[in-house]
This record gives structure tokens, sequence and C-alpha cells, in this order.
């Protein structure tokens, strides 16, 4: 099977999650069947296009690990690979159509035709074009030459279009459903269901995947195909995606495109694996797959028919377990440029303590869901303590807790060995000299070597911090319990 998709975004906005994973099951089911994948920009819309977002589009998509064979930035003998670019190619299809008395001019103004809308949603009809300028005669053509007009495709009456969908089988649609839709506007520029049908055959696209949503225009589009004579690709609707409630998935439920989900530290990895998910399933019931794990096994008889659940929660859970599975050097790099916000470089030196960046990360990834999180995490290794967490300040912070982090101070500068275990046997051994539970060190210790009062182990967290940095950040603990007041410099 010679297999040729495309995934074709107009650059009215980013890349929404939606059209992520349209993008993806085209992308996968490129690579199982050994076929190319097109990116195509349908940018005839120019009053919609927002500047630089093909370019905000095909860096999210590389993001997630999508790639193309032929595109507007590749180039391919297709191309191009624009709509703008292609107006020729539109213009000589249309002329055919017109050769073939298939479509007509229409005159009708959009007051004209929301005055027609209004009348038919006030009668209970759903609003459709009616006809109006079909079938004028040559004498009241002529009278209306000079007028804007669009051309409108002539449906034929009395049949029905069936549409042999790869997800959902034959869907029938009788024509007296349709109404005669627009091909051309007035400004000379191709309508989608036009433009589509002209590239997909020029570009030989044998598969077409994509949302649910665009399953009412595959009738008209194989209607443009059987009038131009082209052979129509093969259609797959995905289903859509819904918020937990299955209402329409907005902003009010978090992030809704690729670059957000990005910058909130959300791994390519963990994305594309969770949006594969999203409608379709591995034969084997994995649910943790590379992208090349996925490819191999992809295929369209796995996809859903019913709407897809969002759940960013669950995405941030396996994205955390990606944090934990990864190689660490991966997460290293992937969490460098969020440490960077921070005001942290591991490239230049002096970083302290001297733990290396794959030791800090093993260090706290556990409990990380986020990059942003993780970094968040390593930051009290490499920068003094601005902040003690409040309901720790009052649980562990008294003056008591005050003595005991001055002594304990004290009794590291006789540790011989600074190493985890030499550390745990210390605290065990001054817990019992001075008759109080471990935990009445341990729980002030965490919070004034950290600001915090979870985290990772305590013994492996201060052998990373080095004796010098734990001693310090204990006496200026005591010294701030003991103020009363900000006199440390970290704030209360």
């Amino acid at each position: 099977m010679d297999v040729r998709v495309r995934y074709a975004p107009s650059p009215t906005g980013t890349l929404h999650i939606g059209g992520a994973r349209t993008a993806l099951f085209n992308y996968l089911f490129a690579r199982r069947h050994g076929g190319v994948m097109i990116l195509r920009i349908e940018d005839t819309d120019q009053e919609r296009e927002v500047p630089g977002s093909t370019e905000a589009i095909m860096r999210d998509l590389r993001f997630l690990g999508i790639e193309w064979e032929e595109g507007p930035d590749v180039g391919g003998p297709r191309g191009p690979y624009r709509q703008s670019e292609r107006l020729a190619w539109y213009r000589e299809a249309v002329e055919r159509l017109e050769r073939a008395d298939l479509v007509y001019r229409c005159y009708c103004t959009p007051t004209e035709l929301e005055r027609v809308r209004a009348a038919q949603r006030a009668r209970g009809e759903p609003p459709r074009y009616p006809g109006t300028c079909r079938h004028l005669s040559a004498a009241e053509r002529l009278a209306r030459t000079g007028q804007p007009y669009v051309l409108r495709f002539k449906v034929p009456a009395g049949e029905k279009t069936v549409v042999h969908d790869l997800v959902r089988g034959d869907v029938v649609f009788d024509h007296a459903v349709l109404d005669d839709f627009v091909v051309q506007k007035s400004d000379g520029m191709p309508v989608y269901n036009f433009a589509v049908v002209v590239d997909d055959a020029a570009m030989a696209v044998s598969h077409v995947i994509r949302g649910e949503e665009h399953l009412s225009n595959t009738p008209k589009q194989l209607l443009v195909a059987r009038a131009l004579g082209v052979e129509p690709p093969q259609y797959a609707h995905v289903p859509m995606i819904l918020a937990p409630d299955r209402s329409k998935l907005s902003k009010r439920h978090g992030a809704t495109s690729v670059g957000e989900y990005r910058e909130a530290g959300i791994l390519p990895e963990a994305l594309t694996n969770y949006l594969a998910l999203l409608g379709w399933s591995p034969p084997d019931g994995a649910e943790f797959f590379s992208l090349e794990e996925a490819a191999r096994v992809f295929d369209l008889d796995r996809v859903q028919r019913t709407a897809a659940i969002y759940d960013v929660r669950k995405l941030e859970w396996m994205n955390g377990q990606y944090l934990r599975r990864l190689p660490l050097g991966r997460v290293v790099e992937a969490v460098r440029p969020f440490l960077a916000a921070c005001g942290i470089d591991w490239d230049r030196p002096p970083v302290r303590p001297a733990v290396d960046p794959e030791g800090a990360v093993q260090l706290v990834r556990e409990r990380a869901r986020t990059l942003v999180e993780l970094a968040e995490a390593l930051r009290f290794l490499y920068q003094p303590i601005s902040r003690y967490d409040p309901d720790g300040v009052a649980k562990h912070f008294t003056p008591e807790t005050a003595g005991y982090l001055e002594r304990l101070a004290d009794a590291l500068l006789g540790l011989t060995e600074w190493t985890a275990p030499a550390l745990d046997e210390l605290f065990a051994r001054l817990a019992e000299t001075w008759q109080v539970p471990r935990a009445r060190l341990i729980h002030p210790t965490r919070l004034a070597l950290t600001g915090r009062t979870v985290g990772p182990g305590l013994f492996e967290l201060m052998a990373a911090l080095g004796p010098a940095e734990s001693q310090s950040r204990l006496r200026q603990a005591a010294a701030w319990i003991h103020a009363g007041r900000d006199a440390a410099g970290v704030t209360r």
C-alpha cells in the first residue's frame, strides 16, 4: 500500500491538543506503513492568519518528534505546500467546473443570506442555501453584471453520497441536507471544501485522517472529486477530544496548546504517549510506549468511535512517571532551561554544592510531576533558602528546636565521613543521647536545609549539600527562630 498522508493546519493560532493528536495519528500511520507524511499549510483565509503561526506550529510538531518528508520548509516533488502559493491550480480546477456547468454564480449578499437563515430557524428548519441563484435566467444574470458573486457547486438533487469511513464504516448523506456550497469566494480565493480536494489529488494523498468534526465536509469533498474526475483518498475520522465533564475542551479545563504544555514542563515523550491513547490503544494494552514503539503497531482498526476524554491530571501523572523512567541524562538536558529561569546554570562553575547534575536530579525527581516542579525541587541545592514553609514553621520551628539545630551543627563538625549512612547513624546517636524522638530532629532539619517539609531522603540531601553548607543553613535557621523576625534575610 502506497501511503501518503497529510496534516494541513491553518496558520490562525497555536497548535491545539486536538490538532496535535491528528498530526500524531497521521505520523504514526505513515511510519507504520512506510509512507510519506506531508505538512500543508492552508492559508487562503488571509484575514484570519496570525503572523508567526506557521513557524510556531512547525516548532511544536517537531517538539513532539513529528517530522514530515514534504512541506513548506523542506520542499518536495508535489509542492508548493502553502495554499496561498497554489492559486493557479485552483483557478484551473474552477474553470473545468464552469465549463462542465457544475457551478454557478451566486449574487446573494450576506445580509440577504442571513435573512433567509433567520426565517428558516424561525420555522424550525436547518439553515441552508435555498438555491436562489441556481435557476436565474440568462437575462437575470446579465442584469447582475458587475455585481460581486461567489461560485456555488450544484449538488445533484435526489441523490445520496456514501462516505466509506475507515473508523466509522459507511455513513450515508442524503443530498436533501446538503446545500449548494461555495467553492470560490467573491475575492477569487478558494473555499476549504474545494481547495483540499484539488490539493489532495495533486499531492497524491492516499488517506485523510482527521477529526470527526470534518465528517460533514466529506460528502461535499467527494462530490467535488467526482466532478473533477479525480480519485478521492480514503477517509478516517477520529473521535473528538472532550473535557472530563464531556463538554468541549477549553481554557477552563487547563492548557489547550502544545506550546503551553512545553512551557509548563511536560516532556514530549509523555505528551505524545498520552495523546496517542486519546482514541487509540496498542494491541498489547501497554500504557507506556515510545513514539517508535507506537509507530510499529499503529493502525486505524484500533481507533475508537466514541469521544476521548482529556484529563490534565492523568497527563501530569504520566509526565511524572516519565521523569522517573527516562535516563538521567535525558532529564538533565530537559530541565536545564527551567533551571536557567531560576538563575541556575550547571555549565557556569563554580556550582554549589559539588554534586553533579545527574546526582542532583536523581535525588529529587521522585516527587516531581513536571519539569517546572523538578527545577523548583532542585533550587535548594544551589540557592540560599529564601523562605520557610509557613505550616512547617508553625509545627517544627520552636525555641527548643533552635537549640537542637545549633547543637546538631556543632555535632556535624566532628563527623569524619560525610555520607548518608554516617549521617543516619549520627542522628540516631544524638536522638538517643538527647532523649528525643528522631523525628524531632529530622523534620526541623529538613525545613532548615530546604525550606520545605517534604522532599528527598534527609541524609541523602545532606550528603549532597556538603558539611559546610549544611552547617551554615542549620545555624541560619536557628538564628531566625531566636530572632523571631526576618533577621537572617528569610521571610516568614
